[in-house]
């Protein structure tokens, strides 16, 4: 419903298209004018009879809203790729020409395939069973009883209520109204809310930023405005991530070589040496199979699928799948102290009254300001708990103000009977207040301690309007001590220590929110900063927010302010949140967090919802990410080194005229044991390392040595061999040198990619090792691969030449890091 900017690499982010702009004033349809419904539906809504009728002729919000692809689509996706059509056809003239053994590859492929479909369903099941807990309900009144339903179970007509941070599910007509107010900015790009009356449209995709109400639905289904944005908004979509963009950069350019390549190959073995026909054949499906790099799309999906899953099970619903991978490169973190650093429930700790205010009148008005808000937040709340409403003696509430981050306060005028009335405002006291009023002495000191503190003043005339809160007349403070969530400051810690930028953002003093925050161990967080002071340019806001870690009595739009602010000096921003005011900030940082207990409006724009409402949740993800994208980029170098050798080898032969060293089996054998069953293990083992940006770049500095470097070793013993050995069965001979050599070397390269080594790398790369050692020792592998060493001098002449390789490959690695250094 919702629309999105999703670029991991915190660079400009790609947008979908945003839908044209609507006249919030104008009606939803042309040709059938809007036409409020009848009032006494309005008060009761629908009946259980009127409900079925609708259903009967399938009026009913029936827009189909999916956490991931269907089963066919990742079947499709798994199965018709470029790369599995080209080795399937390879596959198919390999079982008529060849023998078994030589149309291995096509069986890896299909377990490859099987493995990827499988992975990918078991996240859809995760998805989709987390959409449903994370799923929006609407409250929906129906024989005069409000009730949560789904949202697919609304129907025209249904009258819908609204409060503070409910989302707008479907087109409708306002058909109650208690001073709403309702930003359309997600629709429209307009900025400020919109105050409705009974009668005026409501969109779906707007929120709800103050005030209460109902609307009555008036489309339903596909017929609703935001219909196919609501299904994208909730949809687990594969949008653009630097990774996924760079694997698909790198199979271009990998198609761009293997094409010239393959057809050059294919000339040399079939047409100008003119040897066997099948053999033939089954060299150049050899030189062709192994310039595909089949294996790293597939293991790329299965590390982000298992990364879900185990997500999942952390109550940790992702919504846009490069998520995963953004949170690791972020390198400031913005977070909203309620609900994130606090948790959502606050206590009375203390009433002063001021002025020499009567205390138990003070009480009387703080129970009646409670009662005249049907949507409390959480400082009200903490206030009806210390001073319900008396039975019986409630005041009427003539006119209601209800709480805005804009203005930092709510409001309520009284009858309170005998001919009396009065008009009371509770908000900050440093709005409320001029600059230099004595009382703000008494709070600065309460903010000290981290203690939250509301004034309630009096005022005269009406309640709204820009001069409201002049001449107010201060009557008591109320002093609100917040609960710290005990898992907070460990989190804040994880951050500290991974070179992650915290930031304060929120809507209190900056003082009090300066000492919850250092109560929690925040880094910098006595440098605090009163949002009202901040620049206005964009440059030097972005140089005050470096240089502060608290910021206070900060508006909606400058949190969405500050994010573009940090980003423009090319920071990659997470922000977190769980309120209304967060929305416009989580839908323009990088990556968007919300926690499941904030409003609707959070959830939909999120791309991260922390369904537990954790914040310790968050480096769990952090740690998901920076394993997918340091082992996909350890894989991906050992994937294409097996190209660049490929294709190096390739063209050798073209070149020198002579027969391609390898069968199908060959490199079956070699891609099994030094790239398909380590990357699998390397791909999933958990990393630590920052993600970093350019993972084209990185990884062909690393690929293209080292395949130019294995695929020099292997044809210069090649091209010995062929000199050494002489009469039949020398081709054989030849061939089992030179995989002796391209083993070697393929082992060195994984070597090294394994390091830093632990227990579990070492005892692979020796598993690995041990493999190949008894398919050589082996006289049945001897025969299935057909590899077996003659003599003594040749294979000894190929491991040396094996370690010089390998001293070539030690010092172009060590070369590359120097002169790319991290």
């Amino acid at each position: 419903m919702t629309q999105r900017a999703v670029d991991s690499s915190g660079k400009q982010k790609p947008r979908r298209p945003r839908p044209a702009p609507i006249d919030a004033g104008s009606e939803l349809d042309p040709v059938h004018p809007m036409k409020l419904p009848d009032p006494a539906v309005r008060s009761t809504g629908l009946t259980a009879a009127e409900v079925a009728e609708r259903i009967a002729r399938g009026e009913v919000n029936d827009v189909p809203v999916r956490s991931s692809r269907s089963v066919g689509e990742i079947v499709r996706a798994n199965v018709f790729t470029r790369f599995n059509l080209i080795i399937g056809v390879l596959w198919l003239v390999m079982l008529f020409v060849a023998p078994f053994q030589d149309s291995l590859f096509g069986y890896v492929i299909i377990a490859n395939t099987g493995i990827g479909i499988v992975q990918e369903w078991r996240a859809k099941k995760t998805l989709d069973g987390l959409a449903v807990i994370g799923e929006a309900k609407p409250t929906v009144r129906r024989d005069g009883v409000a009730a949560e339903i789904s949202t697919s179970e609304i129907v025209l007509g249904d009258l819908v209520e609204l409060g503070p941070g409910d989302k707008v599910v479907v087109d409708g007509a306002v058909a109650e109204a208690d001073n709403l107010e309702i930003d359309e900015s997600l629709l429209t790009g307009e900025a400020d809310p919109v105050v409705k009356q009974p009668g005026d449209p409501v969109m779906s995709g707007s929120f709800v930023v103050a005030g209460g109400g109902a609307f009555s639905a008036t489309k339903v289904g596909r017929e609703a405005y935001a219909a196919q944005l609501a299904e994208e908004a909730s949809r687990f979509t594969l949008v653009q991530s630097e990774l996924r963009s760079g694997i698909s950069t790198i199979l271009k350019y990998v198609t761009w070589m293997m094409v010239p390549t393959a057809i050059g190959l294919i000339i040399s073995q079939l047409f100008v040496k003119k040897t066997d026909l099948k053999d033939s054949i089954a060299r150049t499906v050899g030189g062709i199979v192994p310039m595909i790099p089949e294996g790293l799309v597939l293991l790329t999906s299965v590390a982000f699928a298992i990364g879900v899953v185990r997500l999942g099970r952390k109550q940790c619903l992702v919504q846009e799948l490069p998520a995963i991978e953004g949170l690791a490169r972020v390198d400031i973190v913005c977070l909203d102290k309620t609900g994130t650093l606090t948790e959502g429930g606050m206590d009375v700790t203390e009433l002063r009254a001021l002025a020499g205010a009567d205390d138990p009148y003070i009480r009387q008005v703080l129970a009646n300001l409670g009662a005249s808000d049907p949507r409390p937040n959480a400082s009200l709340q903490a206030i009806i708990d210390a001073y319900p409403s008396p039975n019986g003696e409630a005041w009427h509430c003539t006119e209601a103000l209800p709480f805005s981050s804009a203005r930092k306060y709510s409001g309520a005028a009284f009858d309170e009977g005998s001919g009396k009335a009065s008009s009371w405002l509770l908000g900050a006291p440093d709005v409320l207040l001029p600059d230099h009023d004595p009382a703000l002495g008494e709070i600065e000191q309460l903010n000290r301690q981290g203690l939250r503190v509301l004034l309630l003043a009096r005022v005269q005339g009406e309640l709204e309007g820009p001069r409201s809160a002049a001449g107010a007349e201060p009557a008591a403070l109320v002093v609100l001590e917040q609960r710290l969530r005990p898992d907070a400051g460990q989190t804040l810690r994880y951050f500290a220590d991974q070179q992650v930028a915290t930031k304060v953002i929120s809507g209190d003093n900056a003082v009090s929110v300066g000492a919850v925050a250092g109560k929690l161990g925040l880094p910098g967080a006595e440098h605090t900063l009163d949002a009202r002071r901040l620049p206005t340019d964009p440059d030097d806001m972005a140089t005050a927010i470096e240089e502060n870690a608290v910021f206070g009595r900060v508006t909606p739009q400058q949190k969405r302010e500050m994010v573009a602010a940090l980003q423009s000096r090319g920071h990659t921003v997470a922000m977190t949140g769980d309120g209304v005011n967060d929305v416009l900030a989580l839908k323009d940082a990088d990556i968007g967090v919300s926690m499941g207990s904030g409003s609707e409006a959070t959830r939909a724009v999120a791309q991260i919802v922390l369904l537990n409402n954790s914040f310790a949740t968050l480096p769990s993800v952090v740690a998901e990410g920076r394993r997918v994208i340091g082992n996909i980029t350890r894989v991906a170098t050992l994937f294409l080194t097996k190209t660049v050798y490929s294709v190096l080898l390739a063209i050798l032969v073209v070149c020198f005229q002579v027969e391609y060293p390898f069968l199908p089996r060959h490199l079956t054998l070699l891609s099994t044991l030094t790239i398909g069953i380590p990357a699998f293990f390397l791909a999933l083992a958990p990393n630590k390392e920052r993600a970093r940006p350019h993972f084209v770049r990185r990884v062909m500095r690393y690929s293209v040595p080292s395949g130019v470097i294995a695929g020099i070793a292997t044809f210069v013993t090649y091209l010995i061999a062929r000199h050494y050995y002489t009469g039949p069965g020398a081709l054989d001979a030849e061939t089992s040198a030179a995989t002796l050599t391209l083993f070697l070397v393929s082992m060195w390269v994984l070597a090294i990619i394994a390091r830093p080594y632990t227990w579990w790398r070492i005892l692979l790369v020796a598993a690995m090792g041990a493999a190949f050692l008894v398919v050589l020792v082996v006289p049945w592998l001897q025969g299935f691969f057909a590899l077996k060493l003659v003599g003594t001098v040749m294979p000894w002449a190929a491991v040396g030449i094996a370690v010089v390789a390998a001293t070539a490959l030690e010092f172009s690695w060590r070369l590359v890091s120097r002169r790319f250094p991290v």
